[in-house]
C-alpha cells in the first residue's frame, strides 16, 4: 500500500508539474522578468540619486576594507540561477517538486476522508485545495511581481496559514458535515480571516506598473488553480489505473 501511494503521488504530481511547468513559461516568467527590469532601474536610479558625501564615504570605507572583509562579503550572496535556460530549469524542477507535494497531500485527505479516488472527485478536491490555498489567501495577500512592498514576513505567513486551514476546514464543514450548526461554524471558518485582516506594507508601493502587476495576479491564480486540479485529476487517473492493474493480478 505504501508504495502504491509513493507512485502514485510521484507519477501524478510529475504529470501536473510537466504541463504546468511548460504553461509557466509563456504566462508568469515573462511578467516577472519584466518586472526585474523595473525593478533594477528603480534601484539604478535610487543609487543614482545619492549625494556625492555618501559616494566618497562608501569609497572611503571600500578602500580601507581588508581582503578577508572583501572574501566574506563575496560569500553573503545567495546563490540564484544564471537567466536562459539554467533558471527556466531550476523554476520547472521546483514547479515539479511542487506538484508532487500536492498530489500526496491530496492523496492523503481523501484517504482519510474515506472518499473514492477518480479522476473527477480527485480534481473537485484539488479546486477546494485552491479555494483554501489560492483564492481565500489572495483576499489579503494578492501574487506580487518583485519590487513590491510587502508587510512582515512572519505575520504574512502566519496569516496565510491559519487562513488555508480555517477556509479549508470551513468547506469540509459546509460540503461534507449535515448538521447545521457544523454547518454555521464553517461559514463562520471561511470568514473569521478576512474579518481579522491580512498583515499590509506601510504604504503600497511597486516598481512594475500596475496594469503588469494585475496580469501577474490573475496569471498566478489561474497557474495556481491549474496546479492543484491537474494533480487532482491525475492522482484520480493514475490511481483508478493501478487499482484496475491490481485487481486483473487478483482475478489471474
Amino acid at each position: 500500500m505504501i508504495q502504491r501511494l509513493l507512485t502514485v503521488g510521484l507519477l501524478a504530481g510529475l504529470l501536473a508539474g510537466l504541463a504546468v511547468a511548460a504553461l509557466q513559461n509563456v504566462t508568469t516568467t515573462p511578467l516577472i522578468l519584466a518586472a526585474e527590469v523595473y525593478e533594477t532601474a528603480a534601484e539604478q536610479a535610487h543609487a543614482g540619486a545619492a549625494t556625492q558625501d555618501h559616494v566618497t564615504q562608501d569609497h572611503a570605507t571600500h578602500e580601507h576594507a581588508t581582503p578577508e572583509h572583501e572574501h566574506a562579503g563575496a560569500h553573503e550572496q545567495a546563490w540564484e540561477p544564471a537567466p536562459g535556460l539554467e533558471r527556466t530549469a531550476a523554476t520547472s524542477v521546483a514547479t515539479g517538486v511542487t506538484s508532487i507535494g500536492y498530489a500526496f497531500v491530496l492523496l492523503a485527505l481523501m484517504l482519510v476522508a474515506g472518499e473514492t479516488i477518480e479522476p473527477k472527485r480527485a480534481a473537485l478536491w484539488g479546486a477546494c485545495a485552491f479555494a483554501s490555498t489560492g483564492l481565500a489567501t489572495s483576499l489579503g495577500l494578492a501574487p506580487e511581481l518583485p519590487g513590491s512592498a510587502a508587510g512582515d514576513l512572519a505575520a504574512r505567513q502566519l496569516w496565510w496559514i491559519a487562513t488555508a486551514a480555517s477556509t479549508g476546514a470551513g468547506l469540509f464543514a459546509l460540503l461534507r458535515v449535515e448538521r447545521p450548526l457544523i454547518k454555521v461554524l464553517g461559514v463562520t471558518l471561511l470568514i473569521a480571516p478576512h474579518v481579522i485582516g491580512a498583515p499590509q506594507p506601510p504604504a503600497p508601493e511597486s516598481t512594475a506598473p500596475a496594469e503588469l502587476a494585475a496580469r501577474f495576479a490573475a496569471a498566478s491564480l489561474a497557474i495556481h488553480a491549474l496546479t492543484w486540479i491537474l494533480a487532482g485529476a491525475a492522482v484520480g487517473f493514475v490511481w483508478r489505473r493501478f487499482a484496475a492493474k491490481a485487481e486483473t493480478e487478483a482475478a489471474a
